[in-house]
């Protein structure tokens, strides 16, 4: 029998004692501070994760741009979180496992953007140089799959917009601009449409 997927997560409490928001947090320094000091990441089985609200999974949301215009996808019918299938993304990124703490165990944050790196990697395959910061965290408890998940939103300034899908369930990927994005809005996940609301400040960070 497969041994079950255990995933980084934090207690919400932190979340609450940091001050908990809905949407966009620009404020990203104060909170990262905490979530990666010693000890507050821990790991849990996936399916505990998935029900029970008083923790939050870390999830890194990717969000991709190349001259103005965002890499978007829908997530296919083989995607892990069957409660976004058939929705249009502009983030990619998934859970955080405990292999990715071989390396920099002692160096939570560094071993979270080590994450992030494995992560998209086998998602898609970026074929240019970029620049990769960190701009928002990104919380929405209005649905089930938001009261369990934090995002760490990253923008990825790409050189030039070549980028190739790995995973099957990435499909229909496209570079769209903001304005073409608003056209869709209503397919997009809860999560994109948020991000795609703010970017304007995202991109100028």
């Amino acid at each position: 029998m497969a041994q079950e997927e255990q995933i980084l997560v934090i207690k919400r409490e932190i979340l609450d004692q940091l001050g908990t928001f809905h949407g966009l947090m620009f404020d990203v320094q104060r909170y990262l501070e905490k979530i990666f000091a010693p000890g507050v990441c821990s790991f849990m089985p996936r399916s505990q994760a998935e029900k029970d609200p008083s923790f939050k999974q870390l999830i890194p949301y990717v969000i991709m741009c190349s001259d103005g215009k965002i890499l978007n996808y829908v997530r296919g019918k083989r995607a892990g979180e069957t409660r976004l299938v058939s929705k249009r993304s502009i983030g990619i990124g998934g859970h955080i496992n405990p292999i990715d703490w071989t390396l920099f165990s002692n160096d939570t944050r560094q071993t979270y953007l080590e994450a992030v790196q494995r992560e998209i990697a086998e998602e898609v395959s970026v074929e240019t140089t970029y620049t990769n910061n960190i701009v928002a965290l990104l919380n929405d408890d209005t649905n089930e799959v938001g009261q369990v998940h934090l995002g760490v939103v990253h923008l990825w300034k790409l050189n030039e917009p070549k980028v190739e899908r790995k995973e099957q369930m990435i499909t229909q990927v496209s570079f769209m601009s903001p304005a073409e994005l608003l056209q869709v809005n209503d397919t997009l996940e809860t999560w994109s449409q948020l991000c795609l609301a703010g970017i304007e400040k995202m991109t100028k960070k």
